[in-house]
């Protein structure tokens, strides 16, 4: 039987090391987050060869007094917890006390510090002094030396000493851009502090501090790209001791991986399944099957109500109320990209080229707008749609329009002869001083799918189908929600041929299907009768719409799960009920769908994540032409 035994100092820190020091870029992250600990302001990195040469990170942070010089080389000393309580509430990056002992363990690390001088340090001639250790085999070494107040740590030759861990680092290059990519997500949890970074005496990055909304913005959109800023919007609340800001991609602007996606709490940044989770259900209803938002968000708390220490690495963390903090991302995310309107992602625009600009949306913006009172009704409807435009186009209230009186002219058709007429008038308007709705006014249909619409500025081009959708969807949404869904019984029941499950599953899941308007009964073992649907889908095809909605029941099972994918089965409804392409609308029923855009949640998307709607402003179609060069 093997002899327990106790391992030595040395062979501790390697082991630890291996926590702690995975490669280069964990080095950097841990001398970083010690340099911001103590206060820096300026922050420089030097990197050789991928960090594998050499790590030189200088800050001006409070520095090191001479006694404590040799001490930080040692294991579990730190200055940032005393005591068992500091560890309830840790408001530090770092408090572990295992950094400099572990780097120091598997490379020649050469620290120089200089704590920032009192008027008895001045006057007692206070110098800076040196430590140096190469793999803690010999004991550390004290001199003085020239430095300014704060802290240079050098970090030679790492793994040297350790050749296996050396082997299973990657190239120069991938090594290096993890570095840069710690230096990033650590330049946006700090906007107050300088940045800079050199690799192989060549300069990548210096970012200044950054004060005001425009710098923060601008570096924002240095370390994630121009498209990102252009295409996001920013975000402000507060509730129940909770804050969460920062910017959001519009749905749009969505990413084929999760590498855009930076969130810090505390100013720590994580990467927890809670809050990717409360973060895709946000985006459920307007992202694109298999594509991810990109986001930069800040979230404050008591630090009392997380802990950080779960995980060496400290990526991970655990709220103490993990719901309510769900609840909160969730609804501050949900509602910020519900309250967006063609208004707001016209407003930047020229910057973004086709498609959408930033805005920011103030707290007060998390009501959800006022939902149309009348339904989509010249789409597919009973009315010609002109009733329902006429109050926003002219200043009438809304429903209050009187149609004009039928015309006797028999060379020309009265409807047609009114339709031109209005829409003359309408598009004369865009010239005058009236104001015109951000989405214009219908030109013209492009064949049969596109709708051409005017605003003051340029040109918008909406899918017609996606639009609808969208609309038809949110509308179901709302009367399920308020149980004012309004249904609309069969004049013929319509009876369907299905499977014996298909059947089984219209029989069990009866009272749940008519909840969504969908009245079904089983009259066979393998038939069903269709006896009334949602009124709003009263043009749609029945026998396809009640066969996708069955195929979507019986892929969730059980009837928890389907109530719990409620949104989507009324998705699956919303698109049967939605106009279909080829099919011609007149000026007033395109005019009354860019209206009802106008005001609905998350019109910028359909169910499915594409776009509704495109723009293109008159200075972009006149680079197109050359016009002006």
């Amino acid at each position: 039987m093997k002899r327990i035994n106790l391992l030595s100092q040395r062979l501790a820190n390697q082991i630890a090391a291996g926590e702690v020091v995975e490669r280069p870029a964990s080095v950097v992250k841990e001398l970083m987050e010690n340099s911001l600990d103590a206060g820096a302001t300026r922050l420089e990195v030097d990197v050789e060869q991928g960090g594998v040469k050499l790590l030189r990170i200088r800050d001006d942070g409070q520095g090191i007094h001479k006694e404590d010089l040799a001490l930080a080389l040692s294991r579990h000393a730190t200055s940032k917890i005393a005591e068992l309580d500091d560890l309830e509430a840790i408001a530090s990056l770092g408090f572990r006390g295992e950094a400099l002992a572990s780097i120091s363990s598997v490379s020649r690390l050469k620290m120089t510090s200089r704590a920032r001088e009192t008027a008895a340090d001045s006057a007692n001639g206070e110098t800076a002094w040196q430590v140096e250790a190469e793999g803690q085999e010999m004991e550390a070494r004290l001199q003085p030396a020239a430095h300014a107040a704060g802290t240079t740590v050098e970090v030679r030759d790492l793994f040297f000493n350790t050749p296996a861990r050396k082997k299973f680092l990657k190239t120069e290059k991938t090594e290096f851009s993890r570095i840069d990519e710690v230096l990033k997500r650590l330049a946006l949890s700090r906007f107050d502090v300088m940045f800079a970074l050199n690799h192989n005496q060549r300069a990548i990055h210096k970012l200044l501090p950054a004060t005001t909304d425009t710098e923060r913005a601008r570096r924002v959109g240095l370390v994630c790209g121009p498209a990102f800023v252009e295409n996001s919007v920013f975000i402000e609340r507060e509730a129940a001791g909770m804050r969460l800001w920062g910017w959001v991609s519009l749905p749009t602007f969505s990413r084929s991986q999760a590498d855009l996606q930076y969130f810090y709490v505390n100013g720590r940044i994580i990467r927890d399944k809670l809050v990717t989770h409360a973060v895709k259900q946000a985006y459920r209803d307007v992202l694109f099957h298999g594509r991810h938002p990109a986001y930069v968000l800040y979230f404050e708390m008591d630090p009392a109500g997380v802990d950080v220490n779960v995980h060496p690495t400290k990526h991970e963390v655990r709220f103490r109320d993990s719901r309510l903090v769900h609840d909160f991302l969730f609804s501050s995310l949900h509602k910020a990209l519900a309250s967006l309107q063609p208004q707001d992602q016209l407003a930047n625009s020229e910057a973004g080229g086709w498609g959408h600009g930033i805005r920011s949306i103030e707290q007060t913006a998390f009501a959800a707008p006022e939902q149309s009172s009348l339904g989509l009704a010249g789409v597919g409807g009973e009315h010609t749609g002109a009733d329902h435009f006429a109050g926003a186009a002219t200043g009438v209230p809304r429903g209050s329009y009187a149609p004009i009186s039928n015309w006797q002219t028999s060379s020309v058709d009265p409807a047609a002869v009114r339709e031109q007429i209005a829409n003359y008038a309408q598009l004369s308007e865009i010239d005058g001083d009236k104001e015109v709705p951000p989405l214009g006014f219908a030109i013209a249909q492009l064949h049969g799918i596109y709708i051409l619409a005017q605003n003051k500025d340029g040109l918008i081009v909406v899918d017609m189908h996606a639009a609808h959708e969208r609309i038809t969807y949110e509308r179901m949404k709302t009367a399920c929600v308020n149980e004012e869904l309004k249904t609309q019984p069969l004049l013929v029941p319509i009876s369907i041929a299905v499977s014996s499950s298909e059947a089984d599953c219209a029989e069990s899941q009866r009272e749940l299907l008519f909840g969504l308007g969908l009245e079904l009964e089983r009259v066979a073992a393998e038939s069903i009768v269709v006896r009334q649907i949602p009124a709003i889908l009263r043009n749609a095809n029945v026998e396809q719409l009640v066969r996708d909605v069955l195929s979507d029941v019986l892929e969730y099972g059980s009837s928890e799960r389907v109530q719990a994918h409620q949104d989507e089965l009324l998705s699956t409804m919303a698109c049967h009920g939605s106009v279909r392409a080829n099919r011609h609308l007149t000026i007033p029923e395109m005019n009354a769908l860019l209206r009802d855009m106008e005001i609905t949640e998350r019109s910028g998307q359909c169910n499915h994540g594409r776009p509704t709607w495109v723009y293109q402003s008159l200075s972009q179609l006149d680079k197109l032409f050359l016009r002006g060069q």
